[in-house]
């Protein structure tokens, strides 16, 4: 898989100023970012949060998952450390689109779970991909990571793309709206809890 770097601007945010990083999929077309803080040591393990797209979750903060607060937690913690770089992937719902989120949504309103949900939609319980992660790890030149996550998939894609990878587990609070779907990716996708 290749991609194709378009452009660098900076990011001021309230964590602090980030440079967003433009990157182009040559095989999809799709558009991803990163965001990179600080000056990055490569000679060290680089903090590191692979975050796919939520459009409800970190744009119209949604309670029903913990896709913003994910979000938010990995962009101050880079900020703290002085370096790091946050992926951005555009797989909107676990790699099934925007739409069909929506509605999956409408299922689990009915009762499914998030993973019934989009099974029944004809879709993997997590149907996204992490092999666009290289090319761009790539261009920084990172190899060795601290990957704030508690999906062991997003762990292993990476290690098998031949990162060196430890793991710093990703916590936020849980509220009443989602409660049931952070249960549901400890107990059926195997996430850390």
């Amino acid at each position: 898989m290749t991609v194709n770097f378009v452009a660098s601007a900076s990011l001021p945010t309230k964590w602090g100023q980030f440079t967003i990083h433009g990157f182009e999929d040559n095989e999809s077309g799709k558009e991803h970012v990163a965001l990179s803080f600080g000056e990055l040591d490569t000679e060290k393990p680089i903090l590191c949060r692979v975050h796919s797209e939520c459009l409800t979750g970190d744009c119209l903060f949604s309670l029903r998952c913990d896709c913003g607060a994910q979000l938010q937690t990995a962009m101050q913690a880079v900020a703290e450390a002085g370096q790091g770089l946050i992926l951005y992937l555009r797989q909107e719902g676990r790699g099934i689109g925007l739409l069909n989120k929506i509605k999956a949504y409408a299922l689990q309103d009915s009762g499914a779970d998030t993973v019934e949900a989009n099974v029944q939609l004809g879709f993997e319980p997590d149907s996204r991909e992490y092999q666009i992660c290289k090319p761009m790890l790539d261009y920084f030149d990172v190899q060795n990571l601290r990957l704030m996550t508690n999906n062991p998939q997003k762990v292993d894609a990476l290690r098998k793309a031949g990162f060196i990878v430890q793991i710093v587990p990703i916590h936020t609070t849980a509220n009443p709206h989602n409660e049931s779907y952070l249960a549901v990716k400890v107990n059926k996708l195997g996430h850390i809890k």
